[in-house]
């Protein structure tokens, strides 16, 4: 039996940790863009954060200043005190010619130690020696010499009457020193000798002191910061909370539920705006709903008329094709009557059923009949109805069809209304020059393109090409009595089978239509076979693109019949002249 492996889990638990913790520095981008909160709660915090700083940074610079000034001075009295009673204690001994000189500068010594709270005393004679003057003194003989310097001996041999100080670092151990400050001045024997007077003072207590009071100011500090983010977030939760409700009722109003409404609460701004959104929805709400109902009465008033024209135009049809039939025994101008009153009667029945046809669309009741058709034979199909109309244009259709001859689920009656649209259109507009339609196909979707040569469209008019009755030249004449809905019609044939129409059009350069199905009713997932902007092949002459070698295309039969196409083989393009 294999033994059981361990380990796996936690193994796996810290990858993908590790892989939270890389991805940290996107998801907090991220937040900082969307979460106004989080945004306004990180900048109070660092805020907060340098101004406690700079605060406490300033507060410990000036306490340390403030307690060393402070002790200083309280040192220079001291030194000065002692210095005073020393200088009494040698003037009435001097005075008193019972005591000896040495014995003078001893009783001055211990009035030193007695009033100075200084941890060293020297005493230094100024000048060459002097008959009967007292030798010097020092209560640290190895440590004192080393602490004086140069410079301060000198500043006190020539300032009788002045204190000079300077810090020092006095020993405290083997190896380590505490702060300190050494203070100079002057004693006088009278009538004998000056002498240098050294006091050392240790200050080990105010480093203690000012590191108890820079601790407090940084726990103070942080306290304070963290107690400033609570309160920061408190009052921030409290105003973006109806923001970010708003913010998620205006979306779900946006995605269509139109009863939705915001909980409105006290008498304040965000109260006043939640009433406001609230009567704005009830304003979109009954207003959609208005035209929601012009909407379904139009929808039925075109439906029913269109329904009702049927019967009175099937008979006015039949009597116009029978006056037709017989123009032949009338006079020039009734034949010519006979003429144009079929020929509007045709457009007339074309115009109904297209309006027919659009208020299947609007009221969703269009149902698709799927079978499986060959779009390239389809399109040869088309091509060959169509034939005799570009004929009439001197126009010169060709067909490119390097795939697309699998049978794809469709409804050919709609693809080939749309393709036939299409292809009119490049006839009509194509000005006489050639027209390429071109079809492929990729493992997701099947394209068929139709280009054309003409005069193209500007892109203000490129986008209202498929909106209804909309023509880019109104002064223009129909001349395949067009009704304006076509394109509009195709769009929703392109759209009831999950695809999509696309168009690419510049003025001079011509216009290109793509007409992209999806295989197997799955919806489309990245390009089309065909691209919809042709590039730098816009205006590249037809023997470039390998079309000059004609087929014969057959008349139009049911797509996918036997005879509806000429057997291309998928691999190599072909063309085709209608």
């Amino acid at each position: 039996m294999t033994a059981p492996i361990t380990g796996v889990a936690p193994t796996r638990a810290r990858v993908a940790w590790w892989r939270l913790w890389r991805a940290w520095p996107g998801d907090i981008a991220g937040l900082w863009r969307r979460s106004l909160r989080f945004r306004t709660l990180l900048v109070t915090i660092g805020l907060t954060a340098l101004a406690v700083v700079v605060a406490c940074v300033w507060m410990g610079l000036a306490i340390q200043n403030d307690l060393f000034a402070s002790r200083k001075d309280q040192v220079l009295v001291d030194a000065e005190q002692a210095r005073a009673a020393a200088q009494r204690t040698l003037d009435a001994a001097v005075q008193s010619d019972a005591v000896p000189m040495q014995n003078v500068m001893t009783l001055a010594f211990n009035t030193l130690r007695g009033q100075s709270s200084a941890e060293m005393v020297a005493a230094y004679r100024i000048g060459p020696p002097v008959p009967n003057a007292p030798q010097d003194f020092s209560t640290a003989e190895a440590v004192m010499p080393g602490l004086l310097t140069t410079s301060m001996r000198a500043l006190v041999r020539t300032n009788p009457d002045q204190q000079i100080w300077q810090p020092i670092a006095l020993p405290d151990g083997a190896d380590t020193s505490v702060p300190g400050i050494m203070v100079g001045q002057q004693l006088a024997i009278e009538g004998v000798a000056s002498y240098e007077l050294y006091l050392a003072y240790d200050l080990a207590n105010a480093p203690q002191t000012l590191t108890f009071v820079q601790r407090t100011l940084w726990v103070v500090g942080i306290g304070l910061v963290l107690l400033i983010s609570g309160i920061a977030w408190f009052v921030l939760r409290s105003v973006t909370a109806p923001i970010s409700e708003a913010a998620d009722t205006s979306a779900m109003l946006a995605a269509g539920r139109l009863d939705v409404r915001l909980q409105v609460h006290g008498e304040d701004e965000l109260a006043t705006l939640g009433r406001s959104f609230n009567a704005m929805a009830d304003s979109i709400e009954s207003q959609i709903k208005e035209l929601a109902e012009l909407s379904l009465v139009q929808q039925r008033f075109v439906s029913d008329v269109s329904h009702e024209l049927r019967t009175p135009m099937t008979t006015i049809r039949l009597a116009a094709d029978m006056i037709n039939d017989q123009r032949a025994d009338f006079d020039p101008a009734t034949a010519r009557a006979a003429e144009l009153l079929n020929a509007q009667v045709q457009r007339f029945e074309t115009l109904l059923t297209d309006l027919l046809e659009i208020s299947r669309y609007d009221a969703g009741s269009v149902q698709l009949e799927l079978e499986p058709t060959s779009l390239a034979h389809l399109a040869e199909d088309v091509i060959g109805s169509m034939q005799q109309l570009a004929e009439q244009h001197g126009t010169d259709v060709r067909l490119v069809a390097p795939g697309g001859y699998s049978p794809v689920e469709m409804d050919p009656r709609r693809v080939r209304r749309v393709v036939r649209n299409l292809l009119g259109n490049a006839i009509e507009h194509g000005e006489g020059r050639p027209i390429v339609v071109t079809v492929d196909s990729d493992q997701q979707a099947v394209a068929i393109g139709v280009r054309d040569f003409g005069m193209g469209m500007k892109p203000e008019d490129v986008e209202h090409v498929f909106d209804r009755f909309w023509r880019a030249d109104p002064s223009r004449k129909r001349t395949i009595g067009g009704t304006g809905l076509g394109l509009s019609i195709a769009l929703g044939d392109a759209k009831l089978h999950g695809g999509e129409l696309a168009l690419w059009s510049e003025p001079g350069r011509g216009t290109n239509f793509v007409l992209t199905l999806p295989r197997q009713g799955a919806p489309l997932n990245g390009a089309s076979p065909i691209p919809v902007d042709p590039g730098d092949d816009a205006v590249a002459p037809l023997e470039d693109l390998g079309l000059t070698a004609p087929i014969d295309v057959p008349p139009a039969s049911g797509a996918g019949a036997p005879g509806g196409g000429s057997g291309h083989g998928a691999s190599a393009p072909q063309g085709g002249t209608a």
